[in-house]
């Protein structure tokens, strides 16, 4: 029923377990909404190759709206959650949007997908509605209105390539990512990070969305030798890569260092494939935090021990709602222009611990870790 359009979830809201999914393919269902509530339209990718992080990202948003609500919601009102799909077509994603805007249909934008659904969505929400965009992204974000929490390249990259040169003698890297802006501007960044480092670019390729024959890409690596290969592909399409890595032999002698690998990631590719892959990431399941473990057992508690692990990418959406609170709490009230204004120097706290937003990003510790079989083994905090 998610991928078929948007979900309300509704009922009491006060605990994970009230709350239910309504589809919401009825003509004008959505536009009879009780004011009284904050609807928060939650946009994050059901379908497509970032699909793989759905369900977890839907449970870590509804376990945060519980807990705020269950203390009163934000400012006083209680949270309504309406989960939309942003793996749609693009043209589609914007008819969604545009539907939204016209019908105001929502106070608050929550997203957790591509960039390039981000790039597509802002045109569409700028000067309507806030909009808070909770992964790993590319940097940058100055859209007014447009509220962006997750890792970016300097913080996240950087001291992680830097590492695997002093520690590993890494000197020859190749980049390999999905064909679309995420990967473009970052690739760029860690260009520079690279160089800085005294290493060289010895290849670098982009890869359509959705395309898993990587026997060209993989046929290259074989023949160029890199002591890295830097992997910035998306969801899915990074599982079908790194298991093709390993399976042909690869990962015994050559390095990778992925962009944007977690928990969900990591069990599709395999613990057979995973020797001598690399990660950094504002949070891992497997770090032993007090507010991390704090938001694990409250999420198992929730949705029961065999629900899907929330990484880095699906526990943002918990951030992203707690990160909203906050800045709404400091400006009193939820217009755009407020919370815009009320973000820089925020403090907020949630499954990272205690974060605040400076020079329109949240600074946060970048944790290094090896992957060990389906888990992750911590090396380093920058």
């Amino acid at each position: 029923m998610l991928g078929e359009g948007p979900v309300s979830l509704l009922g009491s809201a006060r605990a994970p377990g009230p709350l239910h999914a309504v589809g919401a393919g009825l003509p004008g269902e959505f536009r009879r909404r009780d004011r009284q509530k904050l609807r928060i339209a939650h946009f994050t990718s059901l379908t497509g190759s970032a699909g793989i992080w759905g369900p977890p990202s839907v449970n870590s948003a509804i376990l945060a709206a519980g807990e705020i609500n269950k203390r009163g919601g934000i400012l006083g009102r209680e949270i309504e959650l309406v989960i939309h799909d942003a793996g749609r077509p693009p043209d589609e994603l914007t008819r969604a949007a545009e539907d939204l805007v016209a019908c105001d249909d929502a106070d608050v934008v929550v997203g957790c997908h591509m960039s390039a659904a981000r790039v597509s969505l802002r045109r569409t929400f700028k000067g309507h509605l806030p909009y808070v965009y909770t992964p790993i992204y590319e940097g940058g974000e100055r859209t007014p209105g447009v509220l962006a929490i997750g890792e970016t390249p300097p913080r996240q990259a950087r001291p992680a390539i830097a590492w695997l040169a002093e520690h590993k003698r890494a000197r020859r890297w190749y980049l390999i990512g999905s064909d679309y802006v995420w990967p473009w501007l970052s690739h760029r960044a860690v260009k520079r990070y690279i160089a800085d480092t005294g290493g060289c670019i010895v290849g670098e390729d982009f890869v359509s969305v959705g395309e898993h024959d990587h026997s060209r890409y993989l046929d290259r690596i074989r023949t160029i030798q890199p002591d890295v290969v830097f992997i910035s592909l998306i969801g899915l399409d990074g599982i079908v890569f790194n298991r093709a890595f390993g399976e042909c032999g690869l990962s015994a002698r050559i390095l990778r260092l992925a962009n944007c690998v977690d928990e969900t990631v990591l069990l599709g590719i395999g613990a057979d494939n995973t020797a001598n892959l690399f990660a950094a990431s504002g949070y891992f399941a497997s770090v032993p935090t007090a507010q991390g473990e704090a938001f694990r057992a409250a999420y198992h508690s929730a949705f029961g021990d065999f629900a899907p692990v929330p990484g880095s990418t699906t526990q943002s959406n918990y951030e992203g709602l707690y990160f909203l609170e906050a800045v709404a709490r400091r400006a009193g009230v939820l217009d755009l222009r407020s919370l815009s204004a009320a973000a820089e120097g925020s403090v907020y706290s949630a499954g990272r611990g205690a974060l605040g937003m400076r020079r329109q990003r949240v600074e946060m510790p970048i944790y290094f870790a090896e992957a060990d079989g389906f888990d992750f083994r911590l090396v380093e905090k920058f």
